[in-house]
């Protein structure tokens, strides 16, 4: 399955703004963190996880989706979000703890939920799994179109609700596809170290679905699986497993030192950085020029400028805030 000249520009277009978005994110997340890093300072407190590097796996998937279909991610969630389309402003209001914010300010950045787009994330490892079965389930129940795609680590395939959500989704033959993203560190343990297979595609035999694996960050690679994954759980065909090998070009956090990191390695994996070998990959093949990148790259930066001014000039919820959207038991 190959994609379109259009949709190699809107694969092209969504990686640029999720990397642009993530670089302005860094930049504003770290002021007054230094010279001494404390993440409770500065206008974004709170841990942040950069997905700079991943940007293939969101939207390799993501372009064969529509508003209709669920997505569940991870705590590393920008470039899934961006593609998926979740409002850019109330994502970013999020990010900063802002009222306009996707839930108010009240998830930041590894909780946001946009019900228009179907799309959730969860700071909690393998959270989303058992979340995009039901999803699933309803759909199939219902009689209603849609798939659910739930995003993972590599990390997640070795917690007992990776298991639990494939054994299910395989019994009843629900429309869902497994994404792993493979960028070969769970935190700063590496993955051969943790995991006792090579690839965790070679896991979905176990559950009798099929199981594709993406090599080298290939961006047509992920669209060709995941449209083959995809379209399968459309016509009733039950569940698939994806993994692809990523990279994360940034700490698992930030303020991660990465002293767990072989010498070399991140410099090798940021000469190999995806979005300028897609770029050049386009130009090559005339479905992009230099003007046209030109444009695209000028657009994704005002986006992603006109989002964090509508989140800066967005108040806070005021304190009493705190109280509301708060389930609370009767007292006995």
């Amino acid at each position: 399955m190959l994609p379109t000249a259009e949709q190699r520009r809107w694969m092209y277009r969504h990686m640029v703004l999720s990397r642009y978005l993530e670089e302005r994110i860094e930049a504003l997340y770290m002021e007054g963190k230094t010279p001494v890093f404390n993440m409770a300072k500065g206008p974004i407190p709170g841990e942040m996880h950069l997905s700079n590097g991943q940007e293939p796996c969101a939207v390799g998937v993501c372009a064969h989706l529509t508003a209709d279909d669920i997505v569940t991610a991870t705590h590393r969630p920008h470039h899934i979000a961006v593609a998926k389309g979740v409002d850019l402003d109330a994502m970013v209001a999020e990010i900063f703890g802002k009222a306009t914010g996707l839930a108010g300010g009240r998830g930041g950045h590894m909780h946001l939920f946009d019900a228009a787009v179907n799309f959730s994330c969860s700071g909690i490892i393998g959270e989303g799994l058992g979340p995009a079965v039901g999803a699933a389930l309803s759909r199939k129940m219902q009689g209603k179109p849609g798939v659910a795609v739930a995003f993972m680590g590599e990390g997640a395939a070795n917690q007992g609700a990776f298991h639990e959500a494939l054994n299910l989704a395989a019994v009843w033959q629900l429309p869902v596809v497994f994404v792993i993203e493979d960028n070969a560190w769970g935190i700063s343990v590496a993955k051969q170290a943790s995991t006792a297979v090579p690839r965790n595609d070679l896991r979905a035999a176990a559950y009798g679905i099929p199981g594709h694996h993406v090599a080298d960050n290939d961006v047509e690679g992920v669209y060709a699986a995941a449209g083959e994954a995809i379209a399968r759980a459309r016509e009733g065909q039950g569940p698939s497993l994806i993994e692809i090998e990523t990279a994360r070009l940034a700490g698992h956090f930030m303020g991660d030192g990465e002293d767990y990191r072989p010498k070399g390695e991140k410099e090798g994996l940021q000469a190999r950085d995806p979005i300028p070998r897609y770029r050049q990959a386009l130009l090559d093949a005339g479905v992009l020029d230099e003007a046209g990148d030109a444009e695209l790259v000028a657009e994704a930066h005002s986006r992603v400028e006109a989002a964090i001014r509508f989140a800066q000039q967005s108040e806070f919820l005021p304190p009493e805030a705190a109280l509301e959207a708060v389930f609370v038991g009767e007292p006995s």
